[in-house]
């Protein structure tokens, strides 16, 4: 079943960096190398930071408690070894943390910067071992921040994502 957008739809999409127009071919969804992962992350190394910062200048007590919560949530998707539930409780993390933050600008680049590269990060969370490592960081994240430590809060986020770069290093066809 073929579907079709409004010509606006994809000039919309492809400013978003998600989709490529082919001249006289229409238009396909824009495949970012891991090189170009690579320099998303560390482009968004910079506004998580931010956000970690200023989330743990600004987070109230029941705040910390769910980012809590969730670190135990996250810790029984790896103990049960389900690599999609933790994929999807880290995505939420980010998500609360640019909540809490109030950094509105910077969470809607990182969203824009989210979906170019969700394919590396999906491909990530399935790599064996890459969601035990990240355990770890995700947990000096909440506790930088519900600990209302912001130098902490900004080095645990600094130190996930060059785990994160790390890892994309690794990919086979990145350079």
């Amino acid at each position: 079943m073929e579907t079709s957008l409004p010509a606006s739809a994809l000039i919309d999409l492809a400013a978003e960096g998600l989709v490529e127009r082919v001249p006289n071919r229409g238009a396909r969804v824009r495949v970012v190398s891991p090189d170009e992962a690579i320099a998303i992350t560390e482009c968004r190394m910079a506004l998580e930071a931010l956000c970690a910062v200023k989330a743990a200048q600004n987070v109230t007590d029941d705040e910390a408690a769910r980012l809590r919560e969730l670190g135990a949530e996250l810790k029984r998707a790896v103990g049960d070894g389900n690599p999609l539930k933790y994929s999807e409780l880290n995505r939420e993390l980010h998500r609360r943390v640019g909540v809490i933050s109030g950094q509105t600008v910077a969470v809607g680049l990182l969203e824009r910067l989210h979906a170019q590269i969700v394919r590396h990060q999906f491909q990530l969370a399935l790599r064996p071992g890459r969601p035990e490592r990240s355990l770890g960081e995700h947990l000096a994240i909440i506790d930088a921040i519900a600990d209302r430590q912001p130098d902490q809060a900004d080095l645990a986020v600094r130190r996930h994502l060059s785990s994160v770069i790390e890892a994309l290093r690794a990919t086979p066809t990145s350079r």
